[in-house]
């Protein structure tokens, strides 16, 4: 999410390789909406829902912590395959937290869906943001993008989304730049190298992971695509010090490639969105179909933890000696 002119709102943009009426349906069928409505781990039941000017949509969300938060969505504009305005948030017993305008474009074949969340002050805006972020509400977008992708094209995906205060040149120069991509993309406790690198379409980068415990992940990224600076496509497989490919040393039941997909957008004029999707690459068993599936929470605080500590570097450049 990003801020804009007006601190009281926030903003938010996704963009869906679907036609618009696929992604209003998504968004306004409610056997569609319970599969891929809030945070990752959440499910919903509705109870009623009349989707017009006036209409009210009452529903609870159930937290992976067996939580129930009660809702009442109120709906007053309602415009098909191109906008929508309501309340979210509230209940009978508490106003709402934010007014929300979805607008709904299509171009060649994709969407894109513009949010914008009013706030009643800019204090309330920056909690929110806070909070969103916390409770991974963001992820609801990209949870859609995976339903879409499973009822659309019958592909289990990933999908993770993040906005970045940075030039897309610079934040593709972070993803592309060996000694840069090592000081942000290892997992918590560990420290990364390239055994080689061959950043080019058709080259062939193999790394190595290590944690403090002396404990070592290698693998592999085959790139397909090397777009700059709009997008990067690679092959992940996991292998070991000799580049024999093999499977995660912690994961033996998991897809042995995956396909990773990056695409960099220019958001809001100086800042930069980034979108990663993958998906099984190759013959994949069901159940190690499940196990990616399963996986996507991990992967999700995964890939958010790498990226915090990218958005900390480019909020805190090495001064220039």
């Amino acid at each position: 999410m990003v801020a804009r002119n007006n601190p009281n709102e926030i903003h938010l943009i996704r963009v869906y390789d679907f036609p618009v009426q696929v992604v209003w349906d998504a968004w306004t069928d409610l056997e569609q909406v319970a599969q891929w409505w809030g945070p990752r781990g959440f499910t919903i039941t509705t109870h009623s829902k009349e989707l017009r000017p006036g209409g009210i949509w009452h529903y609870t969300m159930h937290g992976p912590d067996g939580v129930d938060y009660q809702n009442k969505t109120v709906y007053y504009e309602v415009n098909e395959c191109s906008k929508l305005v309501y309340d979210h948030g509230g209940y009978d017993d508490r106003p709402p937290l934010f007014r929300v305008t979805v607008l709904f474009s299509e171009s060649e074949g994709k969407t894109t869906m513009e949010m914008t969340f009013a706030c009643p002050t800019a204090e309330q805006a920056a909690t929110m943001r806070k909070l969103i972020k916390e409770v991974g509400g963001n992820a609801t977008w990209d949870r859609l993008a995976e339903h879409m992708d499973e009822t659309q094209r019958s592909r289990s995906s990933f999908v993770i989304n993040r906005s970045l205060d940075a030039s897309i040149e610079e934040v593709f120069e972070h993803w592309t730049n060996p000694a840069l991509l090592c000081k942000w993309l290892p997992p918590t406790g560990f420290d990364m190298e390239f055994v080689r690198e061959d950043l080019r379409p058709g080259g062939v980068c193999f790394f190595r992971m290590k944690n403090t415990q002396g404990d070592s992940l290698y693998a592999q990224w085959e790139y397909l695509e090397i777009e700059s600076p709009r997008r990067i496509v690679y092959i992940q497989r996991f292998c070991d010090e000799k580049e024999t490919i093999g499977r995660h040393p912690g994961l033996p039941v998991f897809p042995a490639a995956i396909l990773m997909s990056i695409t960099f957008a220019t958001e809001c004029e100086t800042g930069t969105r980034i979108t990663m999707s993958s998906e099984p690459r190759g013959e994949a068993s069901p159940a190690e179909t499940l196990a990616f599936i399963n996986l996507r929470s991990s992967m999700a605080q995964g890939w958010s933890n790498s990226i915090d500590a990218l958005e900390s570097i480019l909020a805190n450049p090495p001064l220039k000696s």
